[in-house]
């Protein structure tokens, strides 16, 4: 006759066998896992590169991979290439290898895709951007007035003119006021503007109208208040006739160091009143 297990030794053997159990599925799953590998993806493209920029000569373009899966890490490789107005026809540009592309003169009339190759331990894909517009050619440079700097303190300097600005002779004055046949000596003066300023530095010549009526100075260079003075002398030739009414003087204003007819230089005729 069998001896009925008393209620303690009851739950002692129920407890053993449910840690048996426990310890044997764990068993269990520490196997299968260890047998497990986790899967492997090749990346793949699942939005294709994009380029952003002005597709100008001189601009710079810039590439976005687009977007990848696969296993991690991945690595991206950029390859530029040139093609036709359609987009067609294409070759890789050589050395243009980075996420971004300054477009040069050969570009002109050409498109530019990205290529974009992703690698991970499981294998390499590559994708192709559309192609950028047709590059143009870089705008012309703005045309220069000549007026390297805006005038200090209504000063401008000489060497701060050039073509196509030109030296102008806007006020002249003389001394004495009245040139009468007994004058003996004169004192001219000019003033020369250029780029909405007085010029400082610009060379002044002066000579009567006809010749050998006074001495010809030497070029006197204008200060900063735009004037230059030059002194000249009665000659023989003074009055040039009896009824002389009008004393003509040529008078130039030339930057030194370029030719007396081109360059900024600028002339013109001035006259004055002469009295018996």
């Amino acid at each position: 006759m069998t001896r009925a297990l008393r209620p303690r030794s009851r739950r002692l053997t129920l407890l053993a066998i449910a840690v048996a159990s426990a310890l044997a599925l764990t068993a269990a799953a520490t196997i299968t896992g260890r047998g497990t590998a986790a899967p492997t993806v090749v990346p793949a493209n699942s939005s294709p590169p994009t380029i952003t920029g002005t597709a100008e000569v001189g601009k710079t373009l810039t590439a976005n991979k687009g977007t990848w899966t696969g296993t991690e890490p991945i690595t991206y490789h950029y390859q530029w290439r040139r093609c036709d107005a359609d987009g067609g026809s294409c070759s890789s540009i050589s050395g243009a290898d980075q996420s971004t592309y300054t477009l040069k003169t050969v570009d002109v009339d050409n498109t530019l895709r990205v290529v974009v190759e992703a690698s991970n331990n499981d294998g390499n894909r590559s994708a192709t951007s559309v192609p950028t517009a047709v590059v143009k050619g870089a705008p012309a440079p703005p045309a220069s007035n000549g007026c390297a700097k805006q005038p200090s303190n209504g000063t401008v300097q000489v060497a701060d003119i050039s073509s196509p600005a030109r030296l102008v002779i806007d006020q002249s004055q003389v001394s004495p006021s009245t040139i009468t046949f007994g004058t003996t000596s004169i004192t001219a003066r000019f003033h020369v503007t250029a780029c909405s300023g007085s010029v400082q530095g610009a060379l002044v010549y002066v000579t009567a109208v006809p010749y050998n009526q006074f001495s010809v100075p030497n070029e006197q260079q204008t200060g900063a208040d735009g004037w230059a003075t030059l002194e000249m002398n009665r000659l023989s030739g003074f009055p040039a006739t009896p009824k002389q009414q009008l004393l003509v003087m040529f008078v130039r204003a030339r930057k030194s160091g370029e030719p007396t007819l081109t360059g900024i230089s600028n002339r013109r005729l001035i006259s004055f009143r002469v009295t018996r």
